[in-house]
């Protein structure tokens, strides 16, 4: 991709704002605003941006406006928004008019009504994975010990199974051990799936993480940093397996540490 003066960040929780801030600098953006969301945005995004604006999630028309007094013609959306504010919101008139559009309030169906709202006002929703290419998840193991038998079998015998409750849209992890699905991605979120899954399993059980059928990249695509490898580690996990080319792992470096040390496997497949 050509690199560009101006880039928006709409900014949810996590490092990744921050990744995605330090990555386009790098690729020659000059200058960057970012959007951020009280009780969400790490406010040390600050220190990496031209421009932050705080809004309340919900406050569509600010966000708008913020992205179009400074001239953005660019954005992409970077980090989650905890699933319980979604539901917990407080929307101004222009998001009351987009929600009340929608026949199914989820992440999705929000994300692509927003990115239809910034297309109409001359503002192109890239995809998340712009600037990241080199921090998608590769094939084969990518930090930790080579995984058991047994583990082969878990990544195998869920995988399909991940793949199915991802279209269904019900959530893109679950956690198994020895043939058995141990918990499912819900409301809750990934991380607390984890949490989950790893207390039923009692040691040694395996996550998968998936992305969508027809995943649209703009958003809501799967990511892992160092504070997953941290709860799987702290939930007695043994192995995460990820999406080859459609999952971000975020702080490689770090992540590939942290499960060496912690003796938590990540391969991608």
């Amino acid at each position: 991709m050509q690199p560009f003066d101006h880039l928006g960040i709409i900014a949810g929780n996590g490092v990744y704002p921050q990744v995605l801030a330090n990555a386009a600098r790098s690729a020659g953006v000059k200058k960057i605003t970012a959007v951020a969301f009280t009780a969400e945005t790490d406010p040390k995004l600050k220190e990496l941006v031209d421009q932050i604006d705080w809004l309340r999630v919900g406050e569509l028309n600010r966000l708008l406006s913020v992205f179009r007094g400074s001239g953005v013609r660019q954005a992409i959306m970077a980090g989650q928004i905890a699933p319980r504010n979604l539901f917990d919101l407080h929307p101004d008139w222009r998001a009351l008019l987009l929600l009340a559009k929608l026949k199914r309030r989820n992440a999705e169906s929000i994300f692509s009504a927003i990115a239809a709202e910034l297309e109409a006002t001359g503002i192109s929703l890239l995809p998340a994975t712009t600037f990241l290419e080199h921090l998608l998840a590769p094939h084969g193991l990518i930090a930790g010990p080579k995984l058991s038998q047994r583990e082969k079998s878990d990544v195998e015998f869920g995988w399909n199974i991940a793949k199915q409750i991802a279209s269904l849209d019900i959530g893109q992890t679950i956690v198994v051990k020895n043939g058995t699905v141990l918990a499912i991605e819900g409301f809750d979120g990934t991380n607390e799936t984890i949490r989950r899954g790893g207390a039923l399993g009692r040691g040694r059980a395996v996550v998968i993480k998936v992305s969508k059928p027809n995943q649209d990249l703009r958003f809501d695509v799967p990511v892992i940093g160092v504070e997953t490898i941290r709860i799987a580690a702290e939930s007695k996990v043994r192995v995460i397996a990820v999406e080859t080319g459609r999952t971000l792992l975020l702080e490689s470096d770090p992540v590939k540490e942290v499960a060496k040390d912690a003796k938590v496997s990540v391969i991608g497949r």
